[in-house]
């Protein structure tokens, strides 16, 4: 594998993981190309929440569960 232009060496994991989210929120919508089978779940995920919104849990709620599990 060839060595990456930018050197992210001096970064976390979790700035690295930021990078990473930063740079895929940053391409265009319209080159991001769903699979068939992920639409559907896509869809099928939106209809569950629509049906009962309050059953979800937070994002962060549900990290921070995890990260304790961990410790």
């Amino acid at each position: 594998m060839a060595s990456p232009v930018f050197d992210f060496s001096h970064l976390s994991p979790e700035e690295r993981m930021q990078l990473a989210e930063d740079l895929w929120d940053s391409l265009p919508e319209s080159l991001v190309q769903l699979t068939d089978d992920q639409r559907r779940e896509l869809d099928r995920r939106r209809a569950v929440h629509e049906a009962a919104p309050g059953r979800g849990r937070a994002w962060g709620e549900v990290m921070d569960e995890i990260e304790q599990r961990s410790r």
